[in-house]
């Protein structure tokens, strides 16, 4: 992880000073007792850091001063922030291994879970994606829990899926609830529908949030356009209306969320090496990488095309192995905090549920990151969802 290593002495402080690049990096400093602490960071400006925590103590000053106790340096060069945060993030889970979720001040990514494990399912929000195959299925990350809540919730008027969080046991004589009442309920809480219908307004439910919501807008489209057909106009033109109530729903929908076992992304960002761009891999929320990218291609590669190049280099990702769900939340952690950032460098191509990237946008996105620009903007989550993926010609 750490690629380069120097030995540190006072006396000789201006030499590694020197040797150090004045960039980013992930560092760590060890000292000649074997049972001490390292010191791991990262910085924007190594050699400035190292200056000041290694450099000649000032008097009458509180700042963290190690000239005295560090022997050894070692530290890798990063290209981008994001690339700093997870090297940082493996070096201290492999350093602190008891210790370093602490130290990384982790925020879990929210997460809307179906229950499918239930008997009679429902939804809920949490941090804790449990195993990824199977029930109960997640998606995410959202950035924060209230807007995952806002989300499930506007969505979920739109079904008739029960929204309590009690393990049913049907009675007849069961009074219902508000939402029974109002008819936004199949209410199997007191026998109101058979098993049959409720387990078909769950698989309802779960295409919704598979697709994005594009089943629900392809149902009510395909519903409005068999009532004008009919001459039905009035019931055509309340399935419009609940349709234009679709959509400030569905605008709600990050495009980077997804059932965890089908985020499948690309993050491109920029390389500590010249004339390059960093890859990093995601599969079922984990992050893979850095690969390195090279814009002027081998000798050997100089035949092939852009597209076939970053193909290469994908498949060249080492297969994703089950994780354990701490770690699957970590990675989701990272990938949160990076991607609603205000303001993020670098940028990310999802694929699509056939595992296809969007290679063309790829290309374009490679020349914009490498060029230092800002990331392409889309309009809606449907523009990032739409079939515009392909395979290299």
């Amino acid at each position: 992880m750490l690629t380069e290593r120097l030995e540190f002495a006072p006396e000789r402080d201006r030499e590694v000073f020197a040797a150090v690049p004045a960039a980013p990096a992930v560092f760590l400093l060890r000292g000649d007792d074997a049972q001490a602490e390292p010191y791991v960071s990262k910085t924007a400006n190594l050699r400035r850091r190292l200056q000041r925590l290694l450099g000649p103590v000032e008097e009458r000053t509180k700042k963290l001063n190690l000239r005295d106790r560090i022997r050894s340096i070692e530290y890798a060069p990063t290209g981008s922030d994001f690339e700093s945060g997870f090297l940082l993030y493996r070096v201290l889970r492999e350093t602190f291994p008891s210790t370093y979720g602490h130290r990384m001040r982790f925020r879990f990514a929210p997460l809307v879970k179906l229950h499918l494990e239930n008997q009679y399912p429902r939804a809920s929000i949490t941090t804790r994606p449990g195993r990824l195959k199977g029930s109960p299925l997640c998606y995410g990350p959202f950035q924060s829990r209230t807007a995952a809540e806002k989300f499930m919730n506007d969505s979920l008027d739109f079904f008739k899926m029960r929204r309590c969080v009690e393990d049913l046991n049907p009675d007849p004589k069961f009074p219902g609830c508000i939402y029974s009442e109002m008819k936004m309920c199949l209410a199997p809480c007191f026998k109101g529908c058979t098993d049959e219908e409720y387990s078909a307004e769950v698989n309802r439910v779960q295409a919704y949030f598979d697709s994005g919501g594009e089943s629900l807008v392809r149902e009510f489209s395909a519903q409005r356009d068999s009532a004008s057909a009919t001459l039905a106009f009035e019931d055509a033109a309340a399935i419009h209306v609940r349709l234009e109530k679709l959509k400030p729903v569905l605008s709600q929908f990050p495009a980077i969320v997804r059932r965890l076992d089908r985020l499948s992304a690309l993050i491109i960002q920029p390389c500590h090496a010249t004339d390059s761009v960093t890859f990093f891999r995601v599969e079922s929320g984990a992050i893979s990488g850095p690969a390195m990218f090279s814009i002027q291609p081998a000798e050997h590669t100089k035949s092939q095309s852009m597209e076939s190049r970053v193909l290469a280099v994908l498949d060249s990702f080492p297969v994703t192995k089950a994780r354990p769900a701490l770690q699957t939340m970590e990675h989701l952690a990272l990938l949160k905090r990076w991607y609603y950032r205000g303001r993020r460098i670098g940028e990310i191509f999802l694929a699509d549920d056939k595992g296809v990237f969007p290679m063309r946008r790829i290309v374009r996105g490679i020349g914009r990151v490498f060029k230092g620009e800002g990331p392409e903007e889309y309009s809606s989550t449907q523009t990032l969802r739409s079939d515009d993926s392909m395979s290299p010609s």
